[in-house]
């Protein structure tokens, strides 16, 4: 039935509801405070949020598209003193000179177009007056014309068709006059048809007058906006008159709408051209009917609102952090005994009983830790009594494994005392009986376990001035030890047995070639000492058991079985950890190596067992 009911909430609420109830069921009650409060809060804030994202953006086009409205409603202002500059320029030479003047008389008008020019001289480049017929009157400040066909040109043939009109022209290069510094200028024009009066008869003239293109360029340039948006300007046919990529488009390297924006009315327009979306904003100069056109990409758009979009991402981001915050504060002041508790469980299940369990909060909390208090004092209690049982069984080794050596080594002494007695070596005989006693006051050691590795290597030299009596002229010992080493502190009673071993094993049938090398050396914080033989060394299978309890069992009763090795290697580990002990390298008809690995022992360690 129960299943049967889980089936069907499975069925109702979906995989993803029960998988979210698992994730949850073992989750702390602060982090469900915390995380249902910051839940619901972000909800609310994101939709805050997105309406605020909704409203800034719709403000931010508005407000860049008004900006954009009185930008070009500046250059139009511009553009529009730039050509009623020209018209008031026109004006004055037709009406205060040209109207005056009787074009019969040399230099009639010269005097008075060099008066406007050089009062205009920044903006304009030439002003000249010419007949119907395209004949030359007048001009400043040149004087020489070329070979040109006057009545061809395009502003002549528009001012003389259309008489009652200023007319505008192109952009374009001044190509009538040869200037004195042989430079050429491009120029927008303005021609007009004006009456010539020659011995009181009038005729048609046409009045040109050429402004410096660089004027408009400096209207156009001092916009300077770091957007992707540009403003240009096109006459009525849509013909570009100044664009910022103009060089590009007479190249044929980059397009413009300008014919269709030629057809658009004053104001704000969307149109995709090449598969882009931009905003145009159209704006027609008075009486010229020249239109100044402004472009912004709707990407410029998308740009500012994604940085509104991260404003709103940061703030939103920044009070979430906050409420988490807060949330945590809150939660954790109500969850603050149940996560302390919690935490000393925790410690516990590491292992450590060194700690003070929480007591605290409500009684059903306080009552609890009182619980576990008491029974971590139970387990402090028998862990103190473990560990003292396992020392007490340690040191029981270790002493035993202790006691192993003098009885075995005081055996083969007094085997060797007996042996030189019934062979009449008397005086040999009481010297090795007097060695044995220093050998045996050095390995009493006053009932110290630990001894300086000088004691010990005095012991060691006891012990072969022994043997050397009893293998006279069988072995000869080198001894190269560090000065350094021999104040740090060893066990006892651990190189003797691994000399023994070498005579026994190496010297007895070297017959005056055998040679042992007694060696130590520090090495950062270890101590080593070696034992070297040069006699018949040690087959492989035997060397891989020979520091194992398989040693004993494999050699039997012999002598040299091993135990001595295997006592010293033990003894070692169990004072000074698994990581030291012996290491044995031999090869057959070399020779043997037995190295001792000790830890930098300066005294500071507490003796283990009296000897």
């Amino acid at each position: 039935m129960r299943r049967d009911r889980r089936q069907a909430s499975e069925a109702s609420g979906g995989p993803a509801f029960w998988r979210a109830r698992r994730y949850l069921r073992g989750k702390s009650i602060q982090f469900m405070i915390s995380t249902s409060f910051t839940l619901v809060a972000t909800g609310c804030m994101v939709g805050v949020g997105f309406l605020l994202y909704a409203q800034f953006t719709s403000a931010l086009k508005n407000t860049m598209l008004q900006e954009n409205q009185q930008l070009v409603n500046q250059v139009t202002l511009n553009v529009t003193n730039y050509t009623r500059n020209m018209m008031r320029i026109s004006d004055s030479m037709y009406y205060s000179a040209i109207k005056k003047a009787d074009i019969s008389e040399p230099q009639a008008l010269e005097k008075e177009m060099d008066l406007l020019y050089e009062a205009n001289r920044n903006s304009l480049i030439s002003i000249a007056c010419f007949t119907e017929d395209g004949a030359w009157v007048a001009s400043s400040p040149v004087s020489v014309m070329k070979p040109v066909q006057v009545t061809q040109q395009e502003w002549f043939t528009r001012a003389t068709t259309t008489m009652e009109n200023l007319h505008f022209s192109a952009p374009h290069v001044q190509n009538l006059f040869i200037a004195n510094n042989y430079r050429y200028y491009w120029v927008v024009s303005l021609s007009r048809v004006v009456e010539l009066t020659r011995r009181g008869q009038t005729s048609r003239g046409v009045l040109l007058v050429d402004m410096n293109y660089s004027g408009i360029e400096q209207i156009f340039s001092r916009i300077g906006t770091d957007t992707a948006g540009y403003v240009y300007l096109i006459d009525s046919t849509g013909e570009i008159i100044y664009h910022p990529k103009q060089r590009l488009i007479y190249s044929n390297l980059y397009q413009e709408n300008n014919l269709v924006a030629a057809g658009y009315p004053d104001g704000l327009f969307e149109e995709t051209f090449h598969g882009a979306t931009r905003q145009v904003i159209v704006k027609t100069v008075g009486y010229t009917g020249w239109r100044v056109v402004s472009v912004t990409p709707n990407s410029e758009f998308a740009f500012s609102f994604s940085q509104m979009r991260l404003f709103v991402i940061a703030v939103v981001g920044f009070a979430v952090i906050l409420l988490i915050i807060v949330n945590s504060f809150v939660s954790s002041r109500v969850a603050n005994p149940i996560k302390k508790l919690e935490q000393s469980v925790k410690d516990l299940e590491h292992g450590s009983l060194d700690l003070d369990i929480y007591v605290g909060g409500p009684y059903e909390i306080e009552h609890l830790g009182s619980t576990i208090r008491s029974m971590v004092e139970q387990m402090r209690g028998l862990m103190r009594e473990i560990v003292r049982e396992q020392e007490d069984k340690r040191r029981s080794e270790f002493d035993a494994l202790q006691a192993q050596i003098n009885p075995h080594f005081l055996y083969n002494t007094l085997g060797s005392i007996v042996w030189m007695i019934e062979s009449g070596r008397y005086k040999e005989a009481i010297s090795m009986v007097t060695a044995l006693a220093s050998l045996f006051r050095i390995s009493l050691s006053r009932g110290s376990t630990i001894i300086p590795i000088r004691n010990e290597l005095q012991h060691a030299s006891y012990y072969l001035y022994i043997q050397n009596i009893r293998y006279k002229n069988k072995f000869t010992v080198q001894m190269d030890i560090d000065p350094e080493i021999q104040d740090f502190q060893t066990i006892k009673l651990i190189i003797q047995p691994l000399l023994e071993n070498a005579i026994y094993h190496a010297m007895e049938m070297m017959d005056g070639d055998g040679v042992i090398t007694l060696s130590g050396r520090r090495c950062g914080d270890d101590v080593y000492i070696e034992v070297r033989d040069n006699g018949l060394g040690i087959p492989q299978d035997k060397l891989a058991v020979l520091l194992t309890d398989k040693a004993g069992k494999s050699a039997g009763s012999k002598r040299g079985s091993g135990i001595g090795l295997r006592n010293v290697h033990q003894r070692i580990r169990l004072y000074y950890g698994e990581a030291y002990g012996l290491e044995i390298e031999s090869e057959v008809d070399v020779g043997t190596t037995v190295r001792i690995h000790l830890p930098v022992d300066t005294g500071g360690r507490a003796p283990e067992s009296g000897a």
